[in-house]
């Protein structure tokens, strides 16, 4: 039964030696390490390693805050193994789902821990409260004076976050986005992005235009990949998925194409749901004939 080992820490101050440390003595066979906080269920990291986590294996952490800060996600995780038949595993908490007795600790572990942070947001609460009465006001003194340069400096800080924020996803959408904008519209790139992506990292509409945007905006995508959306006949939509998704992967096997185009919820030329290889063939030469390829 595989151990794999998950690290967090919160902070580029902190380090995640020591956990990993733990995690290769309790015996996992990878540990893999992320700076995020607690609160994130965003997490790249932990995605890809729930995504590739596989019947029997085990996921394993120091403590269970490394994983999750709300009993709501911690119970989610948890029920993303028991439907891969895996397990969860804290080492300083007396936690392994494989027994019926893990089970049980772990929602009163996880129950005790989200009360505790509620208490702690009351007092925070009732402390600023209290400064506020005596007159004492927090924040940014710019911000609360409007000045136009305090107000420059927070924007531009945030947009240098968010920038960060979408490097870190780049791979999952950019060189689709490049490949495929303008001649498809955007609720078929979308889709194309988004079949091979776990539920947790999934983009919106909404999303993936704010990120084309702002790559747009600092040079990092052609101004093109904004222009409409080039008129295609019909029939000539399959054809161009199918190709889409050749063309992200040119060593893709048929079978995987039809695991994307039914998780895309596409339906054979014939109406069905249930995709063959020899579909798959029959649209990739069409889409070769078509210069799609």
């Amino acid at each position: 039964m595989p151990l794999l080992g998950y690290a967090r820490v919160s902070t580029e101050d902190q380090t995640a030696l020591p956990q990993s440390e733990a995690l290769i003595a309790a015996g996992c066979v990878t540990v893999q390490e992320e700076q995020a906080s607690g609160g994130d269920r965003a997490r790249p990291v932990l995605a890809r390693l729930l995504d590739r986590i596989g019947p029997g294996d085990t996921l394993v952490v120091v403590r269970i805050d490394r994983l999750a800060r709300s009993l709501s996600h911690l119970l989610e995780v948890i029920e993303q193994l028991d439907a891969k038949g895996a397990y969860f595993r804290s080492l300083r908490d007396p936690i392994d789902t494989a027994s019926p007795q893990g089970k049980f600790t772990l929602q009163v572990l996880g129950a005790a821990a989200e009360f505790e942070r509620a208490l702690i947001r009351e007092r925070t609460k009732a402390g600023l409260a209290s400064a506020r009465a005596k007159g004492r006001v927090g924040g940014n003194p710019g911000l609360r004076a409007r000045d136009p340069a305090a107000r420059r400096k927070v924007r531009l800080a945030r947009q240098d976050g968010y920038m960060t924020r979408l490097a870190e996803t780049a791979q999952d959408w950019v060189p689709q986005v490049r490949r495929l904008r303008p001649d498809m519209a955007w609720e078929d790139v979308l889709r194309v992005i988004n079949a091979p992506l776990p539920e947790a990292r999934r983009w919106t509409q909404a999303r993936l235009l704010r990120a084309v945007r702002a790559y747009v905006r600092d040079g990092f995508l052609p101004q093109t990949v904004l222009e409409r959306a080039h008129r295609r006949a019909t029939d000539d939509r399959l054809p161009a998925l199918v190709a889409a998704i050749k063309g992200a992967d040119p060593d893709i096997p048929l079978q995987a194409i039809c695991d994307r185009l039914e998780a895309m919820r596409e339906r054979t030329p014939r109406g069905r749901t249930t995709w063959q290889p020899s579909s798959v063939r029959m649209l990739l030469d069409r889409a070769q004939r078509l210069g799609l390829l």
